[in-house]
């Protein structure tokens, strides 16, 4: 049988483009490579009676756009909203911060009056910045070196929306996208913990340190999520992360698409210069008009397709493209709830996101560990307990918590990882948290330790880079991946990309899914089914 269209990779945007494609009438089939469904959106049970959200953690990114469109509230998706979070101290304090604005400002006043009066101003631009970003999340971006008439209306369209700025705005929106998180934020604060606290979204995900020019604009794909409409909010999947999989696997379903799991793609079968399906590692081949890939550029372009197949111009460009992984994880079954002794009894900052690096003196410290090619000695961590908002994860009585960790190398000192160095890894890691909660390691029934080494193996994410590649700033809008296939098309006729390598990037966000279907669509001359932005198919 041929399929319209097979995907690779049941990672959350290839679910997303195999939606779109199956509601547009397409007959698609998505291959992966594990036994179970979700890519990094996943939800597994690995110690008895616990639910982990093993790999991605949190939603704010995800597009509301796209829940709208697949129906996937109707098939069983909730947002959990959490409540503001914590820094920790090493004086034994704590800077607290919520979900309202004004509480926000009376937490930051106890640190520094000056700050909290900064806060204001602080938040307007951050916010100014996303409503910038946020209209060119669901556009393919142009090309810069074609006169084709979209891309000409394409860049029009940009210029607009740059335009439409005062000169001040244009000039500190420039500065914003390209300066370090550690520069712009002593333009407001001055106090070491609110600005440690503020930096928090520049350095997730990336091989960068708060101190590299690039790290504002990371900070800015963090805040431009919403939940429930509000812009910069974050929170968690009922049930795990793997309830937005489920739901979007349960709208194909729905739709007539098919899943085939338990082998990976061999190689991508390419004949006259146009890809026709997918060898699997099981020796089953599959035919397909279309091929869309949701694994990253390097791993699709590097390791499956054969390299006479390419030209040599977009290989050498493949090959310089970053993908330095940069985090790790840990996944915790607590016999109980932990107890900060920083936080006041009932506080509920424990229901958001914690961290214990105060300054950004030490989360850069955490990052030379990183240059040094060693994981970090005192790291900065990440941490949630999404069961004190979703009970349904673990038993009565007990949690899961998640730890996303700052900084972990793909290479330990230019050497693969062993279980010696995960081991001390996880070590670093739960001895920092047992600081700041005594008695926390006894609390500890099972944890899961995942470094790069894990990310790639389990879930194809080159090099661990939880992104598919680096959001620095050349290579981002129309250089990701590469200069002049940011249209999520390939040299090879028929062969597209899905997944986050391409526009607007990481995150579990759904975008680059849906882009590309869009743009399959398009070429196939197929109407604007289901698709909330009617310029995605014109």
């Amino acid at each position: 049988m041929t399929h319209d269209a097979l995907i690779i990779g049941a990672g959350h945007n290839g679910l997303v483009a195999a939606c779109y494609l199956a509601r547009a009438g397409l007959k698609v089939l998505v291959v992966e490579k594990n036994d179970w469904i979700g890519g990094a959106a996943v939800s597994r049970e690995l110690f008895p009676g616990f639910t982990y959200s093993n790999c991605s953690y949190v939603s704010s990114l995800f597009r509301p756009e796209i829940m709208r469109d697949l129906e996937l509230p109707k098939h069983g998706l909730q947002i959990l909203p959490y409540e503001g979070g914590a820094m920790f101290t090493e004086d034994g304090g704590y800077l607290g911060m919520f979900r309202d604005h004004e509480a926000n400002r009376r937490e930051i006043a106890r640190h520094s009056r000056r700050d909290a009066e900064a806060y204001d101003r602080y938040s307007r631009d951050i916010l100014r910045n996303c409503r910038l970003i946020r209209p060119m999340l669901m556009r393919r971006p142009p090309d810069l070196a074609s006169f084709a008439p979209r891309d000409l209306m394409e860049l029009a369209w940009l210029g607009k929306q740059i335009t439409g700025q005062s000169e001040a705005q244009i000039y500190d929106m420039l500065r914003f996208w390209t300066m370090s998180i550690a520069d712009f934020l002593d333009e407001y604060f001055e106090s070491p913990v609110v600005k440690a606290y503020q930096a928090v979204g520049s350095i997730i995900g990336t091989a960068l340190g708060p101190m590299s020019p690039g790290t504002a604009y990371v900070l800015l794909h963090h805040a431009m999520g919403d939940v429930d409409g509000n812009v910069g909010s974050w929170g968690y999947s009922r049930g795990g992360m793997g309830g937005i999989t489920k739901a979007l696997t349960a709208s194909l379903r729905a739709a007539g698409g098919e899943i085939v799991t338990g082998s990976g793609v061999s190689r991508i079968l390419v004949q006259n210069g146009r890809a026709v399906g997918v060898a699997l590692e099981n020796g089953n081949e599959h035919r397909a008009k279309r091929v869309i890939s949701n694994m990253d550029v390097r791993r699709t372009f590097l390791k499956h397709v054969e390299e006479k197949e390419l030209p040599g111009e977009f290989v050498h460009r493949v090959q310089r493209f970053k993908t330095r992984g940069s985090s790790g994880k840990l996944n915790i079954a607590l016999d109980g709830l932990p107890k900060f002794t920083a936080l006041p009894e009932g506080a509920p900052n424990i229901k958001g996101d914690m961290h214990f690096t105060d300054t950004i003196e030490k989360m850069e410290l955490a990052y030379d560990d990183w240059k040094a090619g060693h994981y970090s000695r005192d790291p900065f961590q990440d941490m949630m307990i999404p069961t004190l908002i979703d009970p349904t994860m673990t038993p009565p009585g007990k949690h899961f918590m998640s730890c996303f960790v700052q900084y972990a190398p793909p290479k330990i000192e230019g050497r693969d990882w062993t279980d010696a160095d995960r081991d001390g890894f996880r070590d670093a890691c739960l001895n920092q948290i047992e600081r700041y909660a005594p008695g926390f390691k006894s609390l500890v029934l099972h944890c899961e330790v995942r470094t790069p080494r894990e990310l790639e193996a389990e879930v194809g994410l080159t090099e661990g880079n939880i992104f598919q590649g680096e959001l620095t700033f050349d290579q981002m809008f129309f250089n990701r991946p590469v200069p002049g296939y940011a249209n999520y098309r390939s040299p090879i006729k028929d062969l597209w990309l899905c997944g986050s390598s391409t526009h607007p990037g990481g995150g579990v966000m759904g975008a680059p899914g849906r882009n590309a279907a869009a743009e399959v669509l398009r070429d196939m001359k197929m109407p604007a089914k289901d698709m909330s932005d009617a310029y995605a198919i014109v």
